[in-house]
């Protein structure tokens, strides 16, 4: 009797999602198949089916995952409260570079996909606009006019999607050095010695 007809499934629904989400990444979304997977994960196809109607069921809980981690991750650390614009934009910095809140390759495979599907694309400019949206909200807090707290959070925002994008392979201990003049370059102000010295604490304590 197949495994999923007696509740005997092998893999759980996170399983299914991340390999899903690997072979996303890796692959591209062409590849994102039930067979496959149920392969890679030692399953039967028919288990799919015990989480998910269909692949296209796959694809959307894709992109809430997507949704629920790097845009709530952008969204949620502008919201953060901070004394000053420079800590703020510091904590910024922290949440594009710790993996386990910002998954840039898997934003990447995302808007990859979204040139091929309409639905997607749709997804993902929601997604840019909530984020620039809510950095923009993070300026204006510390009394930046509108319009230059838009222009601000486009270029924080753009910048930090354009490093990823250009795969530089630059050590984080290289670009370190120059956490003082990013934050000038972005708000206009330089960040305090004491506010520099915990965004390096931080990025040490997390898995680069």
């Amino acid at each position: 009797m197949d495994d999923a007809a007696t509740g005997n499934v092998k893999a759980t629904r996170e399983d299914w999602l991340e390999a899903a989400l690997d072979t996303l990444v890796m692959d591209g979304i062409e590849q994102v198949k039930i067979m496959p997977l149920a392969t890679r994960l030692a399953v039967s196809r028919s288990s799919f089916y015990w989480y998910f109607k269909s692949r296209q069921d796959l694809l959307d809980a894709l992109l809430d995952t997507w949704q629920h981690s790097n845009t709530a991750a952008i969204v949620g650390g502008a919201s953060r409260p901070h004394e000053t614009i420079t800590g703020a934009v510091c904590h910024i910095f922290l949440c594009f570079l710790d993996p386990a809140r910002f998954n840039n390759r898997l934003d990447f495979a995302i808007r990859d996909w979204s040139r091929r599907d309409a639905c997607v694309r749709r997804r993902l400019h929601a997604s840019d606009a909530d984020r620039i949206e809510a950095l923009s909200a993070m300026f204006k807090r510390f009394d930046y006019p509108a319009s230059e707290a838009i222009t601000r959070a486009r270029v924080l925002y753009y910048m930090q999607i354009g490093y990823f994008d250009a795969d530089l392979n630059e050590p984080l201990s290289e670009r370190q050095p120059f956490t003082s003049d990013y934050v000038l370059t972005f708000t206009g102000k330089r960040p305090s010695s004491a506010e520099v010295a915990a965004l390096d604490r931080a990025l040490a304590a997390v898995s680069l």
